[in-house]
């Protein structure tokens, strides 16, 4: 009688530790795919909000450097300036270009006006220069998640003003009279996730 031949195999201990190295390797393939996933969502709502940023930033610039020196009148027929700042992180100026393909019978230069509200940079404009009682500015959200904003004159001088025109009275027969004569807006603005950023633009005098 010939004797059984041998029937080779794995062991239930070889077999336990090949599952445990399968599910290591799972585990740790599963936490790399996973940890890359989050690193490209993470990059592509970096580019996105850096983009919202230059954006708003591109807006800003081109009002602030078509800044023009045509006073208004409000409601009331008091005289405006040309520029307002206020330390309440706002600022309200008249600027040049306002663009007309329809050629309504209507003025290029626009009242346009920034300000913070609820952790955004609201952009408003009003669509006449002097208003009536009833004028009221339309308004769009321009960034939002802004923790803070403010707005700087700089002065002739290299001196920054929270707040904008300065005092003539202040500056009679001083030799800083040229102070009195904005060379630029500086802005100021703490964004997510992001920090401080700071923008300055030379301007014509006002």
């Amino acid at each position: 009688m010939q004797p059984l031949k041998k029937i080779l195999g794995f062991t239930l201990v070889e077999i336990l530790v090949a599952l445990l190295v399968f599910s290591v390797v799972g585990l740790l393939s599963a936490r790399l795919l996973s940890q890359s996933v989050d690193n490209q969502n993470n990059l592509q709502d970096r580019g996105q909000r850096l983009a919202e940023i230059h954006r708003a930033m591109r807006v800003l610039q081109r009002d602030i450097l078509q800044l023009s020196r045509r006073k208004i009148r409000d409601a009331q027929g008091e005289e405006l300036p040309a520029l307002i700042v206020s330390d309440q992180g706002a600022i309200e100026f008249s600027r040049v270009g306002w663009r007309n393909p329809l050629r309504q019978p209507r003025s290029e230069v626009q009242r346009v006006g920034y300000r913070w509200q609820d952790e955004k940079i609201v952009r408003g404009y009003w669509l006449t220069l002097d208003r009536s009682y009833d004028a009221e500015p339309a308004f769009q959200t321009l960034l939002e998640d802004v923790e803070t904003i403010e707005f700087f004159a700089v002065d002739q001088l290299g001196n920054e003003h929270k707040q904008w025109p300065l005092d003539p009275e202040a500056y009679a027969a001083t030799e800083e009279s040229e102070a009195l004569y904005l060379a630029a807006i500086v802005v100021r603005m703490e964004l997510l996730p992001y920090g401080l950023i700071e923008r300055i633009w030379r301007v014509p005098n006002v």
